[in-house]
């Protein structure tokens, strides 16, 4: 049997609360519907991490977006519509950039070498960067482009934030997840490398 969906005027006396400030009426709203949204953003991500941040950014624009909803219309079905509209310009920009980082990431853009650089420190460098790439790859695709945009393109986090559709928030977080995780693939091509010289 499916979860029983709150009588029209119930759910407008919660949206009312809601838009007076009452942070239990929001928590309530999110309670209700936060599987059903997570499913959706789940059936796009097909990642249970990447579907929990989009549906979080989804009830984010929900909060943001509630007082523009039409009382006459059922908040279920406007709630599905705005989370699989969001769903799909997320896979739009996941997409878009993961084909953008696939053409534009050159080497040579990641670490600049200097013309006077000798041939052995290029050499190393040429290395580093075959490394950073390498552990790039190993990224998910949220955490990748959140970090080329920010320390490779330099971008400001509203800029990143702008480009990407998400809150500041989120693109702080994931730049930190992905950072630490960039380590992490960095650290364990290194042994793996070292591992092999050695045998």
């Amino acid at each position: 049997m499916s979860d029983p969906v709150p009588a029209p005027d119930s759910i407008d006396v919660v949206i009312q609360r809601c838009l007076a400030g009452e942070q239990d009426a929001w928590a309530q709203i999110v309670r209700m519907h936060w599987r059903k949204v997570f499913n959706i953003a789940y059936k796009f991500t097909g990642k249970h991490d990447e579907a929990e941040d989009l549906t979080q950014d989804v009830f984010l624009k929900i909060f943001k977006s509630l007082d523009t909803f039409d009382r006459r219309a059922n908040f279920q079905t406007w709630l599905v519509s705005v989370s699989r509209n969001l769903c799909i310009d997320h896979y739009r920009s996941v997409r878009k950039e993961r084909e953008t980082i696939d053409r534009d990431v050159d080497p040579g853009e990641l670490t600049p070498a200097a013309p006077t650089m000798s041939p052995i420190a290029a050499l190393e460098q040429a290395d580093r960067v075959s490394l950073l790439k390498k552990a790039l790859a190993q990224l998910p695709p949220t955490l990748r482009s959140a970090v080329l945009l920010r320390d490779i393109q330099e971008l400001s986090y509203q800029e990143i934030a702008d480009r990407l559709h998400l809150p500041e928030g989120t693109v702080k977080s994931r730049i930190n997840r992905g950072r630490t995780e960039l380590a992490r693939q960095i650290r364990r091509l290194r042994d793996e490398l070292e591992t092999g010289v050695a045998g």
